[in-house]
């Protein structure tokens, strides 16, 4: 698998650019992540999104279902789908970090 530069070091990623290395993830990386996913600037909701998956997925090991997200941060799917257009399962936990759904 390929290495990439993301947040000041180099990651391998797989074919869809989801990290291999969840242990290295940080917010440098979550932002470099952003930019590929137009997702870019991150904002506070942004965050807000991430952080949750994040916390989720370290303490259950798996991603939340969607109704979960929504219903954590307050935000409507639509919202959801604002913040990372390419989805909660590919862009947002891409972002955060998470293993490829």
């Amino acid at each position: 698998m390929p290495k990439i530069p993301l947040g000041g070091i180099e990651l391998e990623v797989d074919e869809d650019g989801f990290i291999q290395e969840p242990d290295k993830w940080s917010k440098e990386v979550a932002e470099d992540l952003a930019k590929t996913e137009e997702a870019f600037p991150m904002t506070e909701d942004h965050w807000k999104v991430v952080d949750f998956l994040r916390n989720y997925f370290l303490e259950f090991g798996i991603a939340p279902p969607i109704r979960m997200i929504t219903k954590k941060t307050g935000f409507d799917l639509k919202r959801i789908y604002e913040l990372f257009p390419a989805g909660p399962a590919k862009g947002a936990c891409k972002i955060a970090g998470l293993p490829k759904p």
